[in-house]
């Protein structure tokens, strides 16, 4: 049941969870009264519209991911198109983004809570128009001076901020027997945006210029999409007078040791991820230019999406398996194939074989893929270990506090973890420039994944008593 409320009317008090919920609405599709964890409620209409806004909000994640990682697959084509970039250039390019992209997750992560999360997707898609507009000016003219490259690549991090943004907004819409399934949900759905970039520009930028390469239309052809996400965000999509933006529990959650521990680990994981799929073209590019696209009548098309797709699609069942398994163990076994996608592609690359190249990265995307998932699935759980060891009792206040920090750590862990994206491919600029190869980066990313997988068993997989003897 909902009434509405004239303007101006202050948000109501929180209601009791009884089975007379009643939702008050105020201009600008604000809702006061929301309460999830009423079985009556949610099942009379509150699930239909935490359903209505998660859709509207994995559209606005997944356009914000294809922003982000909109580069990877453009620096390709590039020299095709008339640019001379060197391959270092190249690389920054790639990276930039990433490393934008994973600042504005912090200031993202506290605006749903400040502006609303109906108000700030309608924002912050707007914002992906931007780079996209620029974008198709600025490739259009290969005079184009890099430094003005940089700066629109740069200006894409917009759209790796967006994550933060959605997941913050997505976990106050459901309760808590839901909200994995959620956010796992909005998590691949915007993870899926990188793939779809991978396969979609190629195409398009072939197949719209009539088989010839019109590599402006990389960037022109997501404004209608955006401009859809913007009007269906202000339609359909709603603010919620409960989702306040919690500096106290991300300042207790800063405090947490394993808050850093845990965030070195999804470096490894997400970081890694983000990282590879941005630079899978480029590699591809490098090692097998002959195969770096194929041709299907007038279009083209590159591989490289497969890599970004196959992590994705991993990313939920590696938390489905830690729900049952322990995310440690999971994510134990993500990092040891980690680590042998690493070591295989360390040996086999000077045999440039293809099918061999491509079957080991997607190993290694799968595994990047579980490892996400896994990992994220730890953060509760650890948290909720160390509350146990302090002695704090299940329900009272000093634990609600801790599960406050939790959840804010969980948005503080992706931010950090972002910032893989931006050192994978400057340790593959490194080698390369060092050696004139990749093998020495895969060496470095094996010794990594060795170190994170013996941390994890020694930290987490193993009982401990600061962790209150608990398996995570």
């Amino acid at each position: 049941m909902t009434t509405t409320v004239p303007r101006g009317t202050p948000p109501a008090a929180p209601t009791p969870t009884t089975d007379d919920v009643v939702l008050q609405r105020r201009p600008g599709r604000w809702i006061d009264g929301w309460d999830p964890q009423n079985r009556a409620f949610w099942l009379r209409e509150g699930r239909a519209i935490a359903r209505r806004n998660l859709g509207w909000s994995i559209f606005a994640e997944f356009l914000g991911f294809i922003i982000w990682q909109l580069w990877s697959i453009v620096v390709v084509m590039l020299p095709a198109a008339g640019f001379a970039l060197s391959s270092s250039e190249s690389f920054w390019l790639i990276s930039l983004p990433s490393l934008v992209g994973a600042t504005l997750r912090f200031p993202y992560t506290f605006m749903v809570g400040l502006v609303g999360g109906r108000n700030w997707t309608i924002v912050s898609a707007a914002l992906l128009l931007v780079p996209a507009v620029l974008l198709g000016v600025a490739v259009s003219d290969p005079q184009t001076p890099f430094g003005i490259l940089l700066l629109i690549a740069a200006l894409g991090g917009v759209g790796g901020g967006n994550f933060a943004s959605s997941m913050a907004n997505i976990t106050y819409f459901f309760p808590h027997e839901e909200k994995g399934w959620a956010l796992g949900l909005n998590a691949a759905g915007g993870n899926l945006g990188t793939s779809v970039a991978q396969l979609a520009v190629p195409l398009v930028v072939t197949v719209g210029a009539a088989g010839t390469l019109n590599i402006a239309l990389a960037g022109w052809m997501w404004i209608p999409l955006i401009l859809v996400a913007i009007v269906g965000a202000w339609r359909y999509m709603d603010n919620l007078s409960s989702a306040k933006a919690d500096f106290a529990g991300s300042a207790a959650a800063l405090r947490e040791p394993h808050l850093w521990l845990v965030a070195l680990l999804y470096i490894g994981t997400f970081g890694s991820f983000i990282g590879f799929a941005g630079v899978f073209p480029k590699l591809i590019a490098d090692q097998f230019p002959s195969l770096s696209t194929f041709q299907i009548g007038q279009a083209s098309l590159s591989l490289a999406f497969l890599g970004a797709l196959v992590g994705s699609l991993a990313r939920p069942y590696g938390g489905r398996l830690a729900d049952r398994f322990g995310g440690a163990r999971v994510t134990v076994g993500a990092f040891a194939v980690m680590a042998a996608g690493a070591a295989a592609l360390m040996l086999t690359l000077p045999l440039q074989n293809f099918a061999v190249f491509l079957t080991c990265f997607l190993v290694l995307f799968a595994a990047t893929g579980m490892g996400n998932g896994s990992t994220y699935r730890m953060i509760p759980s650890i948290f909720a270990a160390r509350a146990r060891a302090r002695g704090i009792d299940r329900g009272s206040a000093a634990d609600r506090d801790v599960a406050r920090a939790a959840a804010a750590a969980l948005g503080l862990v992706s931010a950090i973890g972002a910032y893989g994206g931006f050192v994978v491919p400057q340790v593959l600029n490194a080698s390369q420039l060092a050696t004139g190869g990749y093998s020495a980066a895969f060496i470095g990313f094996l010794a990594a994944y060795v170190c994170l997988m013996a941390l994890t068993v020694v930290l987490y997989a193993v009982p401990r008593r600061m962790l209150a003897h608990q398996r995570i």
